[in-house]
């Protein structure tokens, strides 16, 4: 198994597959843009699944594919139904605008959890958010990915001038539709300009949710193991929302997951300076599962290092990790 001087065993892989994206969001991206790794350095889709599958010889039980985006990425078929032949659970993370041209492929793999990053209800946000026009086309295939029986989350990046006023207009959403609405406390990137005066925290959701519905109709449902989120659902409602509080609820003492960036570095820790190049040494033909396994050791406890708020807070620790787009979230 793969563990960190915590003891916390690591299954759970997540695969960037491409530094590029079809959409510019700006919590995610750079005004300026980000300086794209040549391709001779990124990871072919051979080299994606001999890696993923060292890892699940190492006790990887799950494994999701993100991006950029992973659907922008040209081989990014033969990637998932190669992957689904793997003896693992498979997900995929997704603005969710070329979802309509992947769902066979989702289906022969046997992937059947997809989040969609969708941060507004409001066609004219979208465009400020994502600098595109596709709004409609990404409500559309979250129809259809419901309809053809995938396990649907849509991921919200809550920001307070942005979306604090949908909060539950995206809560609503669950009465009549059986998925779940991923809240997520804005976080700290190089060049996302974060600061945690626009961030809206867990208390605040949940406040507002209790005003909204009446608290005893606001009910906290069981996490899943390993988690990130803290669950809930409205009473008599056919999904649910949850949380992902990384900044006033820090969930690392159960983490479990190991990032793969496009360009074949291990990130133990989303908020991690550090890496480790695995693409260079296996391309050398060397056994890579020693440098997975000293990775990981050497994963702090808590969110790269940065345990305290002041200290996670500070711009320049900030600079020192990549741009969102550039990690694979």
């Amino acid at each position: 198994m793969i563990k960190d001087q915590q003891n916390r065993v690591h299954d759970y892989l997540r695969i960037s597959l491409t530094e590029r994206c079809n959409l510019r969001c700006f919590y995610c991206m750079p005004e300026e843009g980000v300086e794209l790794a040549p391709k001779s350095h990124l990871m072919t889709y051979e080299e994606i699944l001999a890696i993923a599958t060292t890892f699940v010889e190492m006790g990887v039980k799950k494994i999701r594919l993100t991006g950029g985006e992973p659907l922008v990425r040209k081989e990014a078929h033969v990637i998932i139904e190669a992957l689904g032949k793997l003896p693992i659970e498979l997900g995929i993370t997704t603005n969710g605008i070329l979802v309509d041209r992947f769902v066979d492929s989702f289906k022969k793999a046997g992937l059947k959890a997809v989040n969609i990053s969708l941060d507004t209800l409001d066609r004219d946000k979208f465009a400020l958010v994502t600098k595109r026009d596709d709004f409609e086309k990404v409500r559309e295939n979250i129809d259809l990915l419901l309809a053809e029986g995938f396990l649907v989350k849509i991921n919200v990046v809550l920001m307070r001038a942005i979306n604090f006023d949908e909060i539950i207009d995206f809560i609503n959403i669950t009465e009549h539709k059986n998925l779940q609405i991923q809240f997520i406390e804005f976080m700290p990137f190089d060049g996302n300009k974060w600061d945690w005066e626009k961030g809206i925290s867990l208390a605040e959701i949940i406040e507002k949710a209790n005003a909204h519905y009446q608290e005893s109709n606001v009910l906290r449902i069981e996490d899943k193991p390993n988690d990130t989120a803290v669950n809930y659902k409205i009473k008599g409602y056919k999904g649910s929302f949850a949380v992902i509080s990384t900044i006033t609820n820090p969930f690392c003492s159960t983490c479990n997951r190991i990032r793969l960036t496009a360009n074949g570095r291990i990130k133990n820790c989303l908020f991690s300076t550090g890496e480790t190049d695995l693409l260079t040494p296996f391309r050398a033909g060397e056994d890579i599962q020693p440098i997975i396994l000293k990775s990981i050791h050497s994963k702090a406890p808590e969110r790269g290092g940065w345990e305290s708020l002041e200290a996670f807070s500070k711009p320049e620790n900030h600079g020192q990790n990549r741009s969102m787009i550039l990690i694979g979230g």
